[in-house]
Formats: C-alpha cells, structure tokens, sequence
C-alpha cells in the first residue's frame, strides 16, 4: 500500500510539472500582447481604485466635518450650561452672605440690647444695695 501511495502521488508531481511546463509556455508565447493587456487592464482597474478612494476620501471627510459641526455646537450647549451653573452658584453664594451678615447683625444688636438691660438691671441693683447698706449704717449708729 505505501508503494501505491508512493507512485501515485509521482504520478500526481509529474502531472503537476507537465501542466506547468505547457502553462509557462502558453505565457511566453503570449507574454508580449498580454502583457499590454494587462498593463491597460491594470491602467483602468488603478484608475477606477483611485476614484472609489478619492469618492470614499471626500465623503470621510464630510462626515468628520459634519461630526466636527456636531461636536462644536454641543460643546457651546455643554459650556452654556456651565456659565448658567456659575452664575447659578454665585447668585446663591451672594444669597447666603447677606443672610448671614443680616444674622450676625441682628445677634449683635441682641447682644447689645440685651448688655445694656443687664447694665441697667446691674446699676439698679447695685443702688439698691447701697441705699440697704445706708440704711443699715444709720440702723447701726442709731441703735449704739
């Protein structure tokens, strides 16, 4: 069986060879005018190659100049946004100080107020306690 294998297989190479030999022939023979042939088929299938990649070039770039369009105005929407959420944050900033300042404004007038009624209040007593202590003194020297 490996000798079967064998021949067949030479016989397959010979043929092989034998079919090559008579193509390569055919090609020498017919090399000049095909080759013409073939430099203007190739001339054309160039020419038509170039213009689909010029076509698909030109379209590419109306895509990307239409993605680009595209892109600049949702960047302006994107940076419009922003500005509105800056002056947003600064309209609330603003708000927030002068609630404060109206708060500590209003705590120190509380303060204030409320120091001068202990001042009073202090003074009053502070009189009371000499007018005691006066009578006491007269009590005592009375009483001696």
């Amino acid at each position: 069986m490996a000798d079967d294998l064998k021949r067949l297989l030479e016989e397959g190479l010979l043929e092989t060879r034998r079919h090559f030999d008579a193509v390569a022939e055919r090609v020498e023979k017919k090399s000049d005018a095909n080759v013409a042939e073939l430099r203007g088929h190739i001339d054309t299938s160039v020419e038509r190659v170039e213009k689909k990649f010029d076509a698909s070039v030109a379209e590419l770039h109306r895509h990307f100049d239409v993605s680009t369009e595209s892109l600049k105005k949702e960047i302006r929407l994107v940076a419009e946004a922003v500005a509105q959420l800056e002056e947003k944050g600064d309209r609330e900033h603003e708000d927030i100080r002068e609630e404060m300042r109206r708060g500590f404004d209003e705590t120190q007038a509380m303060i204030k107020f409320s120091h001068a009624e202990l001042d009073r209040r202090v003074r009053t007593l502070e009189q009371a306690f000499a007018d005691l202590q006066a009578r006491v003194e007269r009590l005592e020297t009375t009483i001696h």
